[in-house]
C-alpha cells in the first residue's frame, strides 16, 4: 500500500482497479493545512491521462505487475505476435498497445511485456537497438546549406535524422527512449 507521500515519476499506482504511472509530480505545501501532492497520471491500459491533487493521507493500492521475457516474432496486420521464451505461449499486442515500440521491432528480438494480472499491457525495449538502414539519399560532397543531418529510413520503416556520412546498407544503433541516431555499427 503506498501513500501519497510515496508518489514519484514513474511510480505504477493502482487506482478503481486500474493500473496508472506517475508522469508528472509535484509537492505543495500551502501555509496552513495539509500538504497537497499535484500528480499527472496515465493510464497504463488505455493510455489516457488525467491530473489529481491528493492530501498526504490518501492511499494507493500496489497493482499485480509482472515482467516476463518475450520474444517478437512477426505481425499481422495491426497484431503483433509474442512468445514466452519460458512455456512457449504465444500472444499479440496491437499497434495501439505498442505506440511507437513498433518502430524499433525486429524478428527475433526479445523484449520485456508487461502484464496486469493475466492481461499484456506493454512492452519494455532494451535501451539500444542495432537497425539497418534501407534508404538514404546520397551526400553531395561540398554541400554546406548547413544542414548537418539528413533523413534515412529503417528497416522497420522508421524514419530519422542521422549524420551525412550514413548510407545506405549501414547499420546504425538508436536510442529507443528518443528515437535518435546514436553511433554507426561496424559488424
Amino acid at each position: 500500500m503506498y501513500t501519497a507521500s510515496d508518489l514519484r515519476k514513474g511510480l505504477k499506482i493502482q487506482i478503481d482497479g486500474e493500473p496508472y504511472i506517475v508522469v508528472d509530480f509535484e509537492f505543495a505545501k500551502p501555509g496552513k493545512g495539509q500538504a497537497l501532492y499535484r500528480t499527472k497520471l496515465r493510464n497504463m491500459i488505455t493510455g489516457s491521462q488525467f491530473s489529481n491533487t491528493y492530501r498526504s493521507n490518501d492511499k494507493f493500492e500496489k497493482p499485480d505487475l509482472e515482467e516476463r521475457t518475450m520474444q517478437y516474432l512477426y505481425n499481422q496486420d495491426d497484431q503483433y505476435h509474442f512468445m514466452d521464451t519460458a512455456n512457449y505461449d504465444q500472444l499479440f499486442l496491437t499497434k495501439e498497445q505498442l505506440g511507437d515500440n513498433i518502430n524499433y521491432l525486429i524478428d527475433n528480438m526479445e523484449v520485456e511485456v508487461l502484464f496486469f494480472g493475466a492481461r499484456p499491457i506493454d512492452i519494455s525495449l532494451p535501451i539500444f537497438v542495432n537497425l539497418l538502414v534501407t534508404k538514404a539519399d546520397p551526400w553531395a560532397r561540398g554541400d554546406t546549406s548547413g544542414s548537418d543531418t539528413k533523413p534515412v529510413v529503417v528497416e522497420t520503416g522508421y524514419q530519422l535524422q542521422v549524420p551525412p556520412f550514413v548510407e545506405e546498407g549501414d547499420k546504425i544503433q538508436i536510442d529507443t527512449r528518443t528515437g535518435e541516431y546514436v553511433t554507426r555499427v561496424k559488424e
